[in-house]
């Protein structure tokens, strides 16, 4: 085995083989890596959802007469559960700098601590293995995969809030939500246990010959490596330097203001178009469904062309601006209008998974993307803090405030995706004048005395196989100081 000039080993040369055995490989690897991550994240994502959704048909099967909640006491319930989110957030999401350690993720996700302590580390650490283990074109779609359990939570908190509303005993129906939802989710802790790898290297599901090649292809059409990485703080500068770090974070955090609200008051605000508890659990379901198929249908576009993720965030942010000020002038509609209304807030949701796969498939740099990650998910908890409060007690049914605020962050959401498309547009052209050459949004960056995968970056098969990769590609650089990286617009 070769060595690095610190005395290291270098990492081995991929194998080289023919074409047809290259194709097999690369689709061998890529399905196991599905079949074994992308259920577990779904079903997780999933859980993590309900545990927050649930709160929403809770209050209209008692939970605020039982607790005798007053003024804004149940928009500090929904609010609550992300300060939680925001104090754990940094110690779990930093104990470790190169996320070998994913079993702190595996274990602590529904351990006997308050549950925002295990599900503060599921967004960020998701983004991060997603980033890990696939290359650039395939992250959107994964990761709007496993963010569309989302949506799938929220169709079966509906489905468990109307099956239970049906029981009659002194329990109370909203604390059999949480019974038997707590329950479950401790259960599924069992298999993300057992299953859920820890890293590449350590992947038992893949034999070794499979695993250097799930490592070879992410460092060439990835973001790089991620493993045995130290923290650097350069990199933590280059971060809170860089333009698009803070257009992301806005983004985030005007998208995730009306995320907080609805997500505690829907069920609330369809008992005010004239429908029964009952019944606003059902309206949920198509509306979690929409929302689910927007946020997959996206992610592949945004993984199938490299130029539409910040249009699909405009695209999917629009028709909420025109449901809210719908309902914000409700008294001048008919309550079918309105419920038409509700749903044109459906795909709002969509927004965060195609800003966070901004994140995985723009930043190199292990501390730099980490960084990253932590604060774009504070924005999303104090997104998620401020929504409910918009919700105004005094302003019941109608809620005038919160439909205004809705329509605004919207609005704002829409300049500043036009303006990181605009600067990453302009970054790209940047350094093609500088470099020489047109780069890929595909690749990984330079790599191998100056090569890069092909043009469209999509033959990942045939560039692992017929490029000798050097030590000095495995190194942890960032997007900054990477020859030949171009940004995903």
């Amino acid at each position: 085995m070769a060595t690095t000039e610190n005395g290291g080993d270098a990492p081995p040369a991929p194998v080289e083989v023919v074409s047809g055995a290259q194709d097999d490989m690369a689709k061998r690897v890529l399905r196991k890596i599905d079949r074994t991550n992308i259920p577990l994240l779904f079903v997780t994502y999933m859980f993590n959802f309900m545990d927050k959704t649930i709160l929403s048909s809770a209050a209209v099967f008692g939970l605020r007469d039982d607790n005798n909640l007053q003024g804004q006491e149940y928009s500090w319930v929904g609010s609550i559960f992300y300060f939680g989110y925001l104090i754990w957030e940094y110690p779990t999401r930093n104990c470790r700098c190169s996320y070998g350690g994913m079993h702190e993720l595996r274990w602590i996700d529904d351990s006997a601590l308050p549950p925002w302590h295990g599900w503060a580390t599921i967004t960020p650490g998701f983004m991060f293995l997603t980033s890990t283990w696939y290359t650039r074109d395939e992250m959107p779609v994964r990761l709007g995969i496993w963010f569309a359990g989302n949506s799938v939570g929220g169709l079966c908190s509906s489905l468990l809030a109307f099956g239970i509303g049906h029981i009659k005993d002194h329990v109370q129906l909203w604390r059999w939500m949480y019974i038997i939802l707590s329950s479950a989710t401790f259960l599924w802790s069992i298999p993300i246990g057992i299953f859920l790898p820890d890293s590449i290297s350590k992947a038992g599901f893949l034999t070794p010959e499979e695993r250097q090649y799930a490592a070879d292809r992410v460092v060439i059409s990835g973001t790089g490596s991620t493993e045995n990485v130290p923290w650097k703080l350069e990199q933590v500068k280059e971060c809170l330097l860089d333009p698009k770090t803070w257009l992301i974070l806005f983004i985030e955090l005007y998208s995730q203001i009306p995320n907080g609200g609805t997500q505690s008051f829907s069920n609330i605000v369809i008992t005010s178009f004239d429908f029964t508890d009952l019944q606003s659990t059902l309206i949920n379901i198509p509306y979690s469904v929409i929302t689910a198929s927007i946020i997959a249908g996206t992610g592949w576009l945004a993984g199938s062309y490299r130029t539409l993720n910040c249009l699909l965030i405009i695209a999917v942010v629009a028709p909420p601006v025109t449901g809210a000020a719908i309902i914000y002038n409700r008294d001048h509609v008919s309550k079918g209008v309105q419920l038409f209304a509700y749903f044109l807030l459906s795909s709002g949701p969509a927004a965060m998974p195609l800003n966070m796969s901004l994140v995985q498939s723009n930043y190199r740099g292990v501390t730099k993307k980490m960084t990253m990650t932590t604060m774009i998910f504070m924005a999303y908890c104090v997104g998620n803090i401020a929504g409910p409060h918009f919700f105004r007690k005094t302003e019941a049914p109608k809620y005038v405030t919160a439909f205004q605020t809705i329509m605004i962050c919207y609005a704002l959401v829409i300049v500043f995706a036009l303006t990181l498309r605009f600067y990453l547009q302009w970054t790209n052209k940047k350094q093609e004048s500088l470099e020489g050459f047109e780069g890929s949004a595909g690749a990984s960056g330079a790599v191998a005395d100056g090569k890069i995968a092909d043009a469209d970056g999509r033959n990942v098969a045939q560039t692992v196989t017929e490029v000798q990769l050097r030590p000095e590609d495995y190194d942890d650089v960032t997007d900054w100081k990477t020859y030949g990286f171009r940004y995903r617009l």
